[in-house]
């Protein structure tokens, strides 16, 4: 018997959510990427709409799946996330996917394949589609550092005040603002 295979059923665009876990209100993107992706390029795309500098170890999972970067040092039953595409992990609107970046600091996404799209040929992925909240600066301690943070840089008479709005200076240069989000940048970057 004679197998067929349509374009459609090997490659299709897949909107995805991320939501960064622990916020109200919450700090989300949406995008759109090619459903054959390797999880590896996932990862680049993510860092780039959420607004993380990958400065540090992160992973994905799936039930009892793991997926990162395998660490020869370090042996564990963490999947190379180069060997599966997107498709391979999420096959069906609704599926999920827990990203971990940063161990330390902890920061806990969930992403959700809310649709797949008939792919097409001119559509130029990925696109981040829109998005709300900054992103957390590297190093503030996770949710709970994040919330002092802000209590800080909001609150003039806090004690902290002028020495955190000092290291946010230095750290990226300028003023933090945690509703801050620029649809442009995001998809410059993505396309560069």
């Amino acid at each position: 018997m004679e197998t067929r295979t349509t374009t459609k059923s090997l490659r299709s665009i897949y909107q995805l959510k991320i939501t960064l876990k622990g916020f109200r209100p919450p700090i989300w993107r949406r995008f759109l990427v090619a459903s054959t992706v390797s999880l590896e390029d996932v990862h680049d795309i993510l860092q780039i709409v959420m607004g993380w500098t990958d400065s540090h170890m992160h992973k994905f999972s799936k039930g009892s799946d793991r997926y990162g970067v395998p660490d020869a040092d370090f042996p564990s039953d963490i999947l190379d996330e180069a060997k599966y595409r997107l498709d391979q992990v999420l096959k069906n609107e609704k599926d999920k996917l827990n990203y971990t970046y940063d161990f330390g600091d902890g920061w806990e996404h969930e992403v959700v394949l809310e649709k797949i799209l008939p792919f097409e040929t001119g559509v130029a992925l990925p696109a981040c589609l829109k998005g709300r909240g900054a992103c957390p600066p590297e190093d503030i301690g996770g949710v709970v550092g994040y919330a002092m943070f802000l209590d800080a840089i909001l609150d003039p008479e806090h004690p902290e005040h002028e020495s955190m709005l000092e290291w946010i200076a230095e750290d990226i240069d300028g003023v933090f603002d945690p509703e801050y989000f620029d649809l442009a940048e995001v998809n410059h970057l993505l396309q560069g």
